[in-house]
């Protein structure tokens, strides 16, 4: 249990990645605070299997873009746990494939507020108590997008791009705290998002069609990216800055 004792916070956590995450922390010891915005169901089942792991685990409704929900989902998990020493800003939302002529400033802003403002304020609510620990750690749930910089995709690719900018500042601001700051880029999902990507602009309806012509012969699953960011909190020691992209190499 390399997680025993500590306690995460894993924003948009009732599903997809941040489920898997939120499960592969708790298998590791961890008690989680799971974040959701709208799906109550579906964080509070991500709760009861990570109660049923043997850990603690409480949901808390707040949309990441709103600095006010962010104060007060911080400020209760911090009251119900003590402290949060692990922090994954995974929330995310997709982009509507417009080139950037055709993309509505209300979209960009969306896009971006969530992705990477809404990461810039839960960090920053964080750090008091992270600061507190002995160790921290803060990963960002990024994307091969800034690797790729598709067209049609400029909200997506500016969010994902400043969601790096921030880790990487983050990292040499608070490495003398003893908090390690990563991001992990993962390539196509698996997941309720991956599915509607790739059947908006690819026009497939079944996103394990794909597998035969993605690397090892399969999409990329939540499960491989809770991995990494298992390995990130509860096993490295010494690593901090990096960018680890998922994505079986396909996008090198």
């Amino acid at each position: 249990m390399t997680l025993d004792g500590r306690v995460a916070l894993v924003t948009g956590g009732g599903r997809g990645i941040g489920r898997a995450i939120a499960l592969a922390l708790a298998g590791e010891g961890a008690d989680v605070a799971v974040n959701y915005r709208k799906d109550e169901s579906a964080a509070q089942e991500t709760v009861g299997e990570i109660e049923r792991l043997g850990r603690r685990a409480k949901a808390y409704q707040a949309s990441i873009d709103s600095w006010d929900d962010d104060v007060a989902m911080v400020e209760a998990a911090v009251a119900d746990f003590g402290f949060v020493d692990v922090l994954v800003n995974n929330a995310g939302i997709a982009s509507r494939g417009q080139t950037v002529a055709d993309t509505e400033p209300a979209e960009l802003e969306r896009v971006v507020r969530t992705h990477a403002i809404g990461a810039h304020f839960v960090s920053k609510l964080v750090l008091p108590s992270m600061r507190t620990r002995p160790r921290g750690d803060v990963v960002m749930i990024s994307s091969a997008a800034t690797r790729l910089m598709a067209v049609n995709s400029s909200p997506y690719n500016m969010a994902k791009a400043a969601l790096e900018a921030l880790a990487m500042t983050l990292a040499k601001e608070e490495r003398a705290n003893g908090i390690r700051v990563n991001v992990v880029a993962p390539g196509l999902v698996d997941t309720e998002m991956g599915r509607r990507l790739v059947k908006g602009a690819m026009g497939v309806q079944d996103i394990r069609t794909l597998d035969a012509g993605s690397p090892f012969g399969r999409v990329c699953q939540p499960e491989d990216v809770a991995d990494v960011v298992r390995f990130l909190v509860a096993q490295a020691e010494y690593v901090t800055g990096q960018v680890i992209y998922v994505d079986g190499g396909g996008t090198g």
